[in-house]
């Protein structure tokens, strides 16, 4: 019996961004497909990442490390299980959407919701990196509002006809299903072929999200790259819910 040689994971050269990622087949199985490990969270490297199936998840005393999970979850834009409960909440129309109107607020709350979870790995450093696509246009907020408060929402990066999503928070009951719900709505709208929600949970699953071999996620990732992005980042009518629960100021928050 001969003795397994031992894995050696890429590092990544912080100096150099464009540095090409491993195949993603040399990605360990367990736990969730890391990938490599080092470089920088510049927005270069990031949508290098992004447009290769991979993604940076590590917590702030760990050096920064990438993932290519497989299998890997996704839904298909339009394509959301709805629940009883939750159709009523949406005919209720209790609520309104936005687009980026508060996006540090909800990466923030993102981050507060995820610290007792899945541990502190949305710290400062990758705060100020989903800030910087958001600079550029590549990172994008969700907000649901209720009474003109924020109750709930989602972030993440898009690519194309692609959306990468990070991370969804609720302050009121339902707030980030029903926000997910609206925007998988209009990603179906603007013809995204991919809403790519990284590793399966039971909740994820219970909303018909589905498990891909990485293969087919890869596959189908490189077809919605190819897609036009929307021009504007805004909510058709139809889907903004109602507006009486926006905030009364529509104006963009530092």
């Amino acid at each position: 019996m001969t003795a397994q040689s031992p894995i050696r994971l890429q590092w990544l050269d912080p100096r150099q961004p464009e540095q090409p990622f491993p195949p993603a087949e040399t990605a360990l199985p367990e736990p969730n497909g890391l990938l490599a490990v080092g470089g920088d969270l510049s927005p270069r490297r990031l949508l290098r990442a992004y447009a290769h199936g991979v993604f940076p998840w590590f917590n702030p005393d760990e050096p920064i490390l990438w993932w290519s999970p497989n299998p890997r979850c996704v839904f298909t834009p339009g394509e959301l299980r709805i629940s009883h409960s939750l159709a009523k909440r949406l005919r209720q129309n209790r609520h309104a959407l936005s687009f980026d109107l508060a996006f540090d607020e909800v990466l923030n709350a993102c981050a507060s919701e995820r610290r007792g979870s899945r541990g502190t790995w949305l710290g400062p450093d990758m705060r100020r990196a989903y800030r910087d696509l958001h600079l550029l246009g590549h990172a994008h907020s969700v907000e649901l509002w209720m009474d003109g408060e924020l109750a709930g929402g989602l972030y993440g990066v898009s690519l194309g006809g692609a959306f990468f999503g990070e991370s969804m928070f609720s302050r009121r009951s339902d707030a980030s299903k029903l926000a997910l719900v609206h925007f998988s709505r209009q990603l179906a709208a603007w013809g995204f072929g991919l809403l790519d929600c990284q590793v399966a949970s039971e909740h994820l699953l219970s909303l018909g999200a589905r498990s891909l071999p990485r293969e087919e996620f890869l596959h189908r990732l490189q077809a919605a790259l190819k897609l036009p992005a929307p021009r504007a980042w805004r909510f058709d009518t139809a889907l903004a819910g109602n507006p009486a629960h926006l905030p009364h100021t529509l104006e963009r928050r530092p």
